[in-house]
């Protein structure tokens, strides 16, 4: 059996796991301290999105909330930032830095950042082998068709793929973020160093993500016969 009946898969994944499981933590922890933190201007994550949209002359962009906790995004597609109620209409630290790291997503894409147009182009692979990778493998072991357990191995490539991509893109949005929000004195300096412990809170699970498909890979590599000599008859 693979995955969560399998003991060796948590032999690979369990470090993995226990990552997530702190980042999720700090995650909450982080933003529950900096909610409580209102900055000096005691804007809205959504004015500070639009003063960030503004000074960098990005005027095609909207602005919407969304019912999602924790759901902030940057659509490239149709050029929209979504914010979560409490981004959108909290003033706190914490809104500040989430609405501006989705706003360095938006300034990624005006300016062509290529880390960003390479993640988007791989975005339906990585659904695609998310979707059916686990499933192949499955088979390929049932039938003991190795040949469609590579495939599988394949198609979750896609999705480490992406999760490596995706770091250098989130990093890269958060260092714009700080940077707007001093350059536009939408934070004190002070203020900063609190929307640094959000971000770097919120990169840890992007961090565990990514560990989790690499080694996720690996146990499937194993399982089909290409790592460490073993198969499954």
């Amino acid at each position: 059996m693979l995955g969560w009946w399998d003991p060796v898969y948590f032999v690979f994944v369990g470090p993995a796991i226990l990552l997530a499981l702190y980042a999720s933590f700090k995650v909450k922890s982080t933003f529950a301290r900096a909610r409580e933190m209102t900055t000096r201007r005691g804007w809205t994550g959504r004015d500070i999105a639009q003063a960030i949209l503004d000074s960098e002359g990005i005027h095609d962009v909207t602005i919407e909330p969304i019912n999602s906790y924790l759901g902030d995004h940057y659509d490239p597609r149709e050029r929209v930032l979504r914010l979560s109620p409490d981004v959108y209409n909290g003033r706190s630290i914490a809104a500040a830095g989430v609405a501006a790291h989705e706003v360095g997503h938006a300034i990624q894409h005006a300016q062509g950042y290529a880390a960003l147009s390479l993640r988007n182009s791989i975005v339906p692979l990585a659904s695609i082998g998310s979707n059916l990778s686990l499933i192949l493998i499955m088979v390929g072991l049932g039938m003991m068709l190795q040949s469609l357990m590579i495939v599988g191995c394949a198609l979750f490539t896609m999705v480490v793929l992406f999760q490596v991509i995706n770091l250098p893109v989130e990093f890269n949005a958060s260092t714009r973020a700080r940077q707007a929000l001093l350059a536009n004195g939408l934070v004190t300096e002070v203020e900063d160093k609190e929307v640094g412990r959000v971000l770097r809170a919120a990169a840890m699970t992007y961090v565990a993500a990514t560990l989790t498909a690499v080694l996720t890979l690996l146990y499937y590599l194993m399982r089909a016969g290409l790592l460490g000599g073993h198969r499954d008859e």
